[in-house]
Formats: structure tokens, C-alpha cells, sequence
């Protein structure tokens, strides 16, 4: 098919914030301190973090990321595609106090 209107689309490089939860009381007070967020819920079993989303709520659970998108939306992402579709940003190390 000559024609197509099915194309190849590149996804453009952004730069997102993003934290690897693992569990920890500290991580999740900088979280919400650093984000000014009331839309992650701690915690349930095995401390997992609860996330309101515009898709319902999604559970981050020990080892996956919770990343800020460009539009402040915040969510879960399994660590395996966080990896492959993600690489840290020069400077990318700074302290969240």
C-alpha cells in the first residue's frame, strides 16, 4: 500500500521527575512535600503507594517508579519500563529535602 495512513511517530524526549519507591516513611513524605500532591495514598499492604489518577487508582508497589509527568499527572511505572523507556537526565542526582 503505497498510501497508507499508517506512519512511524518518534515519542518526543521530555524530561519527567521520578522517585524508585521503596517503601520507606522518608521517601514518602519528600514525595508529597517535593510534588505538593494529595493524590498519592499510603500505604496498603507490603507498601505499596496508592495513586488517584485520571484512570482510577493504580498501586505503586516496592521497586517500580512514581514519576511527575510535564502536566503535574503523577503515576506508577514498573521498573523493567521505566528503564527501557527512560534515561537519567545530566544533574538528574539532586537531593529532595
Amino acid at each position: 500500500m503505497k498510501n497508507s495512513n499508517i506512519k512511524k511517530y518518534r515519542k518526543k524526549p521530555i524530561v519527567v521527575e521520578a522517585v524508585r519507591w521503596d517503601g520507606r516513611e522518608e521517601t514518602y513524605q519528600q514525595l508529597l512535600k517535593r510534588w505538593k500532591t494529595d493524590r498519592v495514598v499510603r500505604i496498603g499492604e507490603n507498601n505499596s503507594l496508592f495513586i488517584h489518577t485520571s484512570e482510577g487508582v493504580m498501586e505503586a508497589k516496592v521497586g517500580d517508579f512514581v514519576i511527575r509527568g510535564i502536566k503535574g499527572e503523577i503515576y506508577p511505572c514498573k521498573s523493567e519500563i521505566f528503564k527501557e523507556t527512560y534515561e537519567e537526565e545530566e544533574g538528574g542526582d539532586e537531593k529532595w529535602v
